[in-house]
């Protein structure tokens, strides 16, 4: 079958970064689904994990965690999918990613991919939603009410870097299915603009001071906050704006230790979102995953929720990787760079 791989961690302009190789067809066991993959979306912790993980040993590693295929075959222990079924997930880091043309990955963490999207537009939602709703509703445990409900509730939740594939997805799901206002942070016009489409309430410049921004939207003070990047430069101002009791979950790896200590005055707690915790260390409630995911998925069918692809870079092969890798360690893609089929 075909792939995408590297052996050594290179920068992304090295001709050997990214390569198109041939590998044997995995065969499905266990719990395992066997997937033709149609489509895949490329995420932040794709080039983390290129630059910082060689291959341990002269195989090609194969990473990518983002896809939409359809089941071809089912392990012995599988009961959720069929062959036929289609379907969408981020995977495993442990395993094999889905820059390939086949895929095993755990049932328990895939979903039925939302039928009105595209493959493609479906590859962009599996990472960014199951990492924003666990940090929406088991880390900052927001209140959830039923799609559709108009009520408004005390909660006010900021979003640090709110344009990329998390915040798109985030901002929708907060939108959805609690009464929260969102204040959403953007610097360029481009990205203001992705936000209010998202559905943000309110829209900051996080290159200036928060406070003041947020002091003159004229709201209730911030109950929760989404960090998504930067969290090191904002730390001590999220302790400031942020409400008694209030709580900030965090999905990046700041450069320097955070002064913990400062959240004590308020009794404010602070959460580490990892989507990959579960399925790397085999939780009890691994299936969550799927749960969530088919959640997301009526959440779409029902038009609550669009997809967050912001650019197709077209056929999945080394030369359209490296361009979506250099794209995103720019800092300054908008919504998921998604790509589609084998050549």
């Amino acid at each position: 079958m075909k792939a995408v791989g590297y052996i050594k961690s290179l920068p992304i302009n090295d001709p050997d970064s990214l390569t198109d190789i041939e590998l044997p067809q995995p065969i499905a066991s266990g719990h395992d689904l066997l997937v033709k993959v149609k489509a895949i979306a490329v995420n932040p912790v794709d080039y983390k994990i290129r630059l910082n993980m060689p291959s341990a040993d002269e195989n090609h590693k194969v990473i990518g965690w983002d896809a939409v295929g359809e089941v071809v075959a089912t392990g012995e222990e599988a009961t959720q999918f069929k062959p036929g079924d289609v379907v969408y997930y981020a995977g495993d880091l442990n395993r094999q990613g889905s820059n390939a043309e086949y895929q095993l990955v755990d049932e328990r963490i895939v979903g039925s991919k939302p039928k009105s999207l595209s493959d493609a537009e479906a590859a962009a939602l599996p990472l960014t939603s199951i990492t924003a709703w666990e940090l929406l509703f088991e880390h900052l445990a927001l209140k959830q009410q039923p799609p559709g409900s108009t009520g408004k509730s005390d909660e006010v939740i900021l979003v640090i870097g709110a344009a990329g594939g998390v915040g798109s997805i985030l901002i929708q799901i907060v939108k959805a299915i609690t009464g929260a206002t969102v204040i959403a942070t953007a610097s360029r016009e481009s990205s203001h603009a992705w936000v209010k489409k998202m559905g943000a309430d309110h829209v900051i410049d996080h290159t200036k001071p928060l406070q003041p921004q947020i002091e003159a939207l004229g709201i209730a003070q911030v109950t929760h906050i989404a960090s998504l990047n930067g969290t090191e430069s904002y730390f001590e101002t999220y302790t400031d704006l942020l409400a008694p009791f209030g709580k900030i979950a965090m999905i990046d790896d700041p450069s320097k230790p955070l002064d913990v200590m400062k959240l004590k005055l308020k009794s404010q707690s602070l959460h580490i979102e990892f989507m990959f915790a579960r399925s790397m260390f085999n939780a009890a409630d691994i299936d969550e995953q799927s749960k969530l995911l088919n959640r997301v998925s009526d959440l779409v069918e029902q038009g609550y929720i669009q997809t967050t692809s912001g650019k197709n870079l077209g056929t999945i092969n080394a030369e359209n990787l490296k361009a979506a890798h250099g794209e995103l360690e720019s800092g300054k893609a908008i919504g998921k760079i998604v790509l589609e089929g084998f050549a």
